[in-house]
C-alpha cells in the first residue's frame, strides 16, 4: 500500500510519493543529502502508549479508502499480549475467545470465515482444515504493526469480505544498527488449581545491519506457558417435540405458559434438553514462536528479503465431568414449559446419570517460508516478486501415549428419576434420585457405560506467486500519479480426516463392571468455588458433589478386564482407527488473478483530492476429494445408543470439480476538506468463499443415528463465493495531534449467500429398527401389562428378551423392517443479504498532561438474523453484533497506565447444535464486557518493569440457543496477572 500525505502543491505530492518508494532508499538519500549539507538532523522517535497512536493515526489519515491500523509502542511491546484482543481496540471489529484469550476476529458482523488475515501481504492460510486463523497461537511481540483494510484495494488478495487484516513484522534494513530487547514475565492465574501456579513467557527480538547496511538479519522468538482452569455447565442441544409427541400427563403435573388458539390449543411447539452437564478442565498450554528475516542490499535500488517464520501451541486438557442424559421428553413425568415452550423444569424417568474423564492434547503448528525480491529500476519503475509457501497443521490427538482425544464414562442407570431446573440462577440445576433412596450415588454403585477415542486432525497451506510493478508518472501533466499491475497465483489447500473408536465397552451399564472399579478409585469432591460467579453456583448447586477418578487407571481396568472375559476379543481398544478412518476430504483451490490499480491527485477548487480506481479478475477451479464409507446397516446397541455399521475393506475417493470466477471492481474517492478535515467515499466488490465443509463434495451419515437424530450431509464444490458489493462514507476531523473523531457508515449487500435445504432420503438396505414389527410388538407387550407410555428403553430391554439381540446384546435391522428416514442437508447459493451499520470514534490526547482517551463504538444491523420462531433451516450471519471499546492511559516521567474495557452485545455463534434437532438450531454468545489493565515504569531508558492484569471484573462466558432460556454453556475462567521486566536497547 502506498501511503500519500496530501499538500496543497501537487508538485511536491508527487515528489514525496516517489521518494516513499522505498523506505530503505528514501533514508539513504536522505542521509547522502544531509551529509553533502554539513547538516546533523535529530531525529526525535515518538515511543509509548502516544506513538502508537500517532502512527496509528497518521495510517488512518492517510490512506485511500478506511483503514486503521495498530502500531507498537517500541520493539517488542505491542498494545495487548494477544493480537486478536489488540485488533478489537479497532472501531468494528470484535474478537471470539478460546481458553480466556481472544482467539478469532469478526469485522463489522461478519465473523472469521469472511475475514482474510495476511503475514507482510501474504495470504495466511487457516489454522487446521478451516479457512480461520487463529491469532491467539501467534505472539505479539516480533509484530511492528497491524493493518485492518475496511475496504477492498485491488493489490490485497481476496478473501476479506468483512476485513483484510496484515500483519507486518520488523525488517532490519528499514531500522539500520543494532537493535535488541529482551523481556520475561511471571504469569498468574487465578483459576489454575492443579498445575503451577507462576508460568513463564520470555522473548527476545534482535535486529542488527552490516557491510555499510547492505546486510541485514533480524530474529524474534518467545515462549509462553499458561496453566488455568476452565469451569463450566452445558447443553449439548435442545429438540422440539410437537403437541401430538408430547406424554399425556395428568394435569396436576404440567405447567404450560405457551399461548393457546381459540379452540384451547396450546400453540407452537416444546423444547427440550438433551442432558445437562458440568465440567472442570485443568488446563496445561504452550506457545513457542519464531521468525528469522534475512535482508540483502547490494545496491541502492535493490533489496532481497528471506524470512522464515514458525510457530507451535501445545494445549493439554484433563477434565472431570458429571451429569444427567435425557430423551428430550420421551420419559417425561412432569415439565413446566415457559411462552415460548421451553422446558424450565422437567422430571424425567430412564436414562443415566454419569461422571466422565477426558484427556485431549492439540497441537498446532504452523510455517511460513517467503522470498522477496523488491527492485526500484528507475524513479518511475518499481518491481516487486514475491513467493512463500506457508501451513498451518492443527492436530486433536497430539497426546503420546494416547494417541487419540479420549472419553471415559461411568455412572449408573439404577435411578428413580432426574430433575432439570432452570427456573432460577444463571446455570441450571441437575438433580437425581438414586434407588438407593438418596440424592447421592455411592462409589460401590459406579458400573461402567462406556469410552471413546476420536482423532481429526487437519491441514490447510498456501502457495503464492505474485509480481507486482509501479509505474510513477513524473512526466505527464495529468493528474494520474501512478499506476500499479500485478498478476497471482495462489494454491490454497485444506483437508482433513477423522477416525472415532466408536462406543468401546458398551454401550450400555453392567453390573458386573462394580468388581473392578472399587471405592477406592473414586474421589468425592464438593462444589464449592465451582462455577460461583453465576447465581446458583458453588454449593447453592442441586446436586453439590462430583467423582474423580483417575483416567489411566480407568482405562487400565476396563481394558484388562474385557480382555480376559472376552478371551482377547476386541471389545475395549483404545484405538481412534479400531475401524479405519470414518471421513476425509480435501479441497484443493487454484486462483490465478490479474489486477489494475491508479492512483489519481488533483484539486476540487482548492480541496486536495485523490482517487484510487482499480479492478481485480480472478478464476478458481476447485476440486474435491472426500473419503466415502459405505454404510451396511443401523444397529440398536444399547437402550440410548444407535450405531452406523460400515463396510469392510477400502473406502472409495469421490472426486468432484468446480469453478467460478469474480470481476471485482473497486473505487476510492478522498478529499480534505479542511486541513484538519477528510471525507471519504468507497465503493466496491469484495468476496470470501465456501467454508471447506460446504465444498467438500460426497455424502456423509450420522454415526450415532439416535431417534431424532438421523441426519446427514452433503457439499456442493460448484457453490459460488460470497460476493458483496460495499458502500462505505466517512468523515474524519483531526484537531490535534495523535488526536480526531470519525463517523463512518457502510453498507455491504452480499448476494450467493449460503443457505442449506434438508430433505428427507432413504437408501436401499438401511433398516430402521424402529417402528419396525419387532419394535410395535414389544411395545405392545408393554402396555399389555400395563404400562400405557412405555420408555424407548423398556422396548429396549424388552426386544433383547424376545430373543431379537445378538451375543453383545446389540440388536440388528432385519428384513421386514421399514427403511430409515434420514434427514439430509444440502448447503446451496441463495438469496441476496445486506448489512449496514454505522461506526463512532474519538481519540484524544490532553496536550502534555499524559493523559488520554480513545473510545469507539459500531451499530451494525440487516436481514441476516436468525428468526427463533421458525424452525426451517435458517442460514442467517454468524458473528453480527454491536461493540464498543474504552481505553484510558496516563504516561509521563517514565511511567504508563492503560485501562482497557471491550464490550460485544449479544451475537450468533453458529448454526447447529452438537445433539440438536435437525432444523439447525442456533448457538448465541450472551453480552461480555472485559476490563484488562497494564502498567509500565522506565526505571531508566533501557529497563523496564510492568504489570498486566487480564479480565480484572472476572467476566464470564454464556450462550444459549433460539432463546435465552435454552441454556447451552456458561463458562468461568478468571483472573490472570503478570509481572515481568524488559530490556531494550535502539
Amino acid at each position: 500500500m502506498k501511503n500519500l500525505t496530501f499538500t496543497k502543491n501537487r508538485l511536491a505530492s508527487a515528489i514525496a510519493m516517489l521518494l516513499a518508494t522505498s523506505l530503505v532508499q528514501a533514508q539513504d538519500n536522505n542521509a547522502a543529502q544531509n551529509d553533502a549539507a554539513g547538516e546533523e538532523i535529530e531525529v526525535i522517535q515518538v515511543s509509548g502508549i502516544r506513538g502508537s497512536l500517532i502512527r496509528s493515526m497518521n495510517v488512518k489519515r492517510q490512506a485511500s479508502g478506511v483503514v486503521d491500523a495498530i502500531s507498537a509502542e517500541e520493539m517488542g511491546k505491542f498494545p495487548d499480549t494477544n493480537l486478536a484482543e489488540s485488533l478489537q481496540r479497532i472501531t468494528g471489529v470484535t474478537v471470539s475467545r478460546a481458553n480466556g484469550e481472544g482467539s478469532q476476529i469478526t469485522v463489522r458482523g461478519f465473523g472469521p470465515e469472511f475475514n482474510l488475515i495476511t503475514l507482510n501481504g501474504r495470504q495466511m492460510p487457516g489454522t487446521g482444515n478451516s479457512r480461520s486463523y487463529n491469532l491467539e497461537n501467534l505472539a505479539s511481540d516480533g509484530v511492528s504493526s497491524l493493518e485492518v483494510y475496511k475496504t477492498a484495494r485491488a493489490e490485497n488478495p481476496s478473501g476479506g469480505l468483512g476485513a483484510t487484516v496484515n500483519i507486518i513484522t520488523a525488517k532490519p534494513l528499514q531500522t539500520p544498527g543494532l537493535r535488541y530487547s529482551v523481556s520475561a514475565k511471571g504469569i498468574y492465574d487465578t483459576s489454575n488449581k492443579q498445575n503451577d501456579d507462576v508460568t513463564p513467557e520470555v522473548s527476545a527480538l534482535f535486529s542488527d545491519t552490516f557491510a555499510d547496511d547492505k546486510f541485514g538479519v533480524a530474529l524474534s522468538l518467545s515462549h509462553q506457558q499458561r496453566d488455568f482452569q476452565r469451569q463450566e455447565a452445558n447443553i449439548q442441544g435442545w429438540q422440539f417435540q410437537t403437541n401430538s409427541n408430547l406424554p399425556d400427563l395428568d394435569a396436576a403435573m404440567v405447567i404450560d405458559n405457551r399461548p393457546t388458539d381459540a379452540e384451547g390449543n396450546k400453540q407452537g411447539v416444546a423444547f427440550f434438553p438433551k442432558d445437562m452437564n458440568y465440567g472442570i478442565d485443568d488446563v496445561e498450554r504452550e506457545r513457542t514462536n519464531g521468525q528469522l528475516t534475512l535482508q540483502f542490499a547490494p545496491v541502492d535500488n535493490f533489496i532481497a528479503s528471506l524470512d522464515y517464520t514458525v510457530s507451535q501451541a501445545i494445549t493439554g486438557v484433563n477434565t472431570v465431568g458429571w451429569g444427567i442424559w435425557n430423551e428430550f421428553g420421551g420419559n417425561i413425568n412432569a415439565y413446566e414449559l415457559d411462552a415460548n415452550g421451553t422446558a424450565l423444569f422437567a422430571d424425567i424417568s430412564g436414562n443415566d446419570g454419569s461422571f466422565t474423564a477426558s484427556r485431549n492434547t492439540t497441537e498446532v503448528k504452523a510455517r511460513s517460508v517467503g522470498l522477496n525480491l523488491d527492485w526500484q529500476i528507475s524513479a518511475d519503475w518499481h518491481v516487486s516478486l514475491d513467493y512463500h509457501d506457508s501451513d498451518n497443521k492443527a492436530d486433536n490427538g497430539a497426546d503420546k501415549g494416547l494417541g487419540s482425544a479420549g472419553q471415559i464414562i461411568l455412572g449408573s442407570d439404577k435411578l428413580i428419576s432426574k430433575i432439570y431446573d432452570y427456573r432460577s440462577g444463571e446455570i441450571p440445576q441437575a438433580a437425581i434420585l438414586w434407588r438407593n433412596g438418596s440424592n447421592e450415588l455411592q462409589p460401590g454403585e459406579i458400573d461402567s457405560n462406556f469410552s471413546q477415542f476420536t482423532h481429526s486432525p487437519g491441514k490447510s497451506a498456501v502457495k503464492q506467486l505474485q509480481l507486482d510493478t509501479v509505474w510513477y508518472n513524473s512526466v505527464f501533466a495529468i493528474p494520474l500519479t501512478s499506476i500499479k499491475a500485478g498478476f497471482a497465483v495462489t494454491d490454497q489447500t485444506i483437508s482433513g480426516y477423522s477416525a472415532w473408536s466408536g462406543l468401546r465397552g458398551g454401550a450400555g451399564f453392567s453390573p458386573s463392571f462394580t468388581a473392578i472399579l472399587p471405592d477406592g478409585m473414586f474421589t468425592r469432591h464438593s462444589t464449592a468455588g465451582f462455577l460461583d460467579q453465576f447465581a446458583g453456583g458453588g454449593l447453592n448447586m442441586a446436586s453439590p458433589y462430583y467423582y474423580s477418578y483417575d483416567f489411566d487407571e480407568a482405562v487400565a481396568r476396563q481394558q484388562a478386564y474385557l480382555t480376559e472375559a472376552l478371551m482377547g476379543a476386541d471389545a475395549y481398544v483404545v484405538d481412534a482407527y479400531f475401524d479405519g478412518i470414518d471421513s476425509e476430504g480435501s479441497v484443493q483451490e487454484e486462483t490465478s488473478s490479474i489486477y489494475l490499480q491508479s492512483d489519481w491527485q488533483f484539486d476540487i477548487g482548492r480541496l486536495p483530492a485523490q482517487i484510487n480506481a482499480s479492478v481485480r479478475y480472478e478464476e478458481t477451479d476447485v476440486t474435491s476429494n472426500v473419503r466415502q464409507k459405505v454404510p451396511t446397516q443401523v444397529v440398536w446397541a444399547s437402550a440410548s445408543e444407535w450405531i452406523t455399521q460400515y463396510e469392510a475393506g477400502d473406502d472409495t475417493f469421490l472426486e468432484v470439480t468446480g469453478k467460478h470466477d469474480v470481476l471485482l471492481p473497486m473505487f476510492d474517492f478522498r478529499v480534505e476538506l479542511t486541513d484538519d478535515v477528510v471525507a471519504r467515499f468507497s465503493w466496491g466488490k469484495s468476496i470470501a468463499r465456501a467454508p471447506l465443509g460446504a465444498l467438500a463434495g460426497g455424502r456423509a451419515l450420522s454415526g450415532s443415528p439416535k431417534i431424532g437424530a438421523r441426519t446427514g450431509a452433503e457439499g456442493n464444490t460448484n457453490l459460488q463465493p460470497f460476493e458483496s458489493t460495499n458502500l462505505d462514507l466517512s468523515l474524519e476531523y483531526y484537531y490535534g495531534e495523535g488526536s480526531y473523531a470519525s463517523v463512518g457508515y457502510f453498507k455491504k449487500d452480499v448476494k450467493n449467500f449460503l443457505s442449506n435445504e434438508t430433505v428427507t432420503v432413504q437408501y436401499d438396505e438401511l433398516k430402521d429398527i424402529y417402528q419396525g414389527p419387532r419394535y410395535l410388538a414389544a411395545q405392545q407387550q408393554l402396555v399389555a401389562a400395563g404400562d400405557s407410555n412405555p420408555d424407548i428403553g423398556d422396548i429396549y430391554l424388552q426386544m433383547l428378551a424376545n430373543g431379537h439381540g445378538n451375543a453383545n446384546g446389540v440388536i440388528e435391522p432385519a428384513a421386514d423392517d421399514p427403511l430409515i428416514s434420514w434427514l439430509v442437508t444440502r448447503p446451496y447459493n441463495s438469496e441476496d443479504k445486506s448489512v449496514d451499520g454505522v461506526e463512532l470514534a474519538l481519540q484524544h490526547l490532553f496536550g502534555d498532561s499524559g493523559f488520554g482517551v480513545g473510545v469507539n463504538a459500531t451499530f451494525v444491523d440487516g436481514d441476516v438474523k436468525f428468526d427463533p420462531q421458525s424452525l426451517q433451516v435458517q442460514s442467517p450471519l454468524t458473528g453480527l453484533s454491536d461493540s464498543a471499546n474504552l481505553q484510558l492511559f496516563y504516561e509521563a516521567d517514565g511511567l504508563s497506565v492503560k485501562a482497557t474495557y471491550a464490550w460485544r452485545d449479544n451475537y450468533l455463534i453458529g448454526i447447529g447444535q452438537g445433539q440438536g434437532s435437525s432444523d439447525a438450531p442456533p448457538q448465541f454468545g450472551r453480552t461480555f464486557g472485559q476490563w484488562d489493565l497494564s502498567v509500565n515504569y522506565d526505571i531508566n531508558e533501557n529497563l523496564t518493569v510492568f504489570f498486566e492484569g487480564i479480565n480484572l471484573n472476572n467476566e464470564t462466558e454464556r450462550g444459549y440457543g433460539r432463546f435465552k432460556e435454552q441454556f447451552l454453556f456458561a463458562r468461568q475462567y478468571g483472573t490472570r496477572y503478570a509481572l515481568g521486566v524488559r530490556y531494550t536497547f535502539q
